[in-house]
């Protein structure tokens, strides 16, 4: 995969400039009204970090955007999204460049890290909800030996579809588990985020092929 590290947290980060509002608004039904605001002002940080200091490999630029997203971003999202990018870091040392097989590992490490940190399991209303179905769809398409870029589609279908999965359930975690049953019929703003991001990463290696 050419392109640049800094390109692809651009890319993420206008993804979630742009859905900032919509982000918080979700979140102000089942939350805090605060996700799309925190995540924006996370990958922004982390954008005039990697700009100010460039890195020469994907684990160095995944630790630098961790370290920023856990220092910026409040609530849970800072300690999960940040876990993901540490755990996947480290997936990625000694890598300059991305391929499908690097990408399912890091995929699987962040995911790993964030049920680790925040307890969650598919069906619990959570990130986890977008993002299990997500590495399954990348990791089937690869095992078929389709394209890097078939593989991230499929990914970003199924993440969508955990995403209406949420609307049908009762959250189990976090603040929206107080809500108890009345969560349901409302999307999860952390699956939403997911994916935005895979979206934006997708949209970015088309765009290279």
């Amino acid at each position: 995969m050419n392109g640049s590290f800094l390109d692809a947290i651009g890319a993420v980060t206008e993804a979630i400039e742009n859905n900032k509002e919509f982000l918080t608004d979700l979140d102000r039904e089942i939350g805090d009204a605060d996700h799309g605001i925190n995540m924006s002002r996370g990958f922004r940080s982390a954008m005039a970090k990697l700009k100010a200091e460039p890195v020469d490999d994907l684990s160095s630029g995944l630790k630098k955007t961790a370290m920023t997203l856990l220092s910026t971003v409040g609530g849970a999202s800072g300690p999960l999204y940040g876990t993901a990018f540490l755990r996947g870091a480290k997936a990625a040392e000694g890598k300059t460049t991305i391929d499908k097989e690097l990408a399912a590992q890091i995929l699987r490490a962040a995911i790993d890290g964030i049920e680790e940190r925040g307890k969650a399991v598919p069906g619990d209303k959570t990130m986890i909800d977008a993002l299990e179905p997500a590495y399954d769809a990348f990791s089937n398409r690869m095992k078929e030996e389709k394209p890097f870029l078939d593989c991230l589609k499929a990914a970003c279908d199924a993440a969508g579809k955990g995403v209406e999965y949420t609307k049908t359930i009762s959250a189990r975690k976090g603040r929206a588990s107080y809500l108890g049953e009345r969560s349901i019929g409302h999307q999860d703003p952390g699956a939403t985020s997911v994916v935005i991001i895979l979206r934006a990463l997708t949209e970015y290696y088309q765009k290279l092929s």
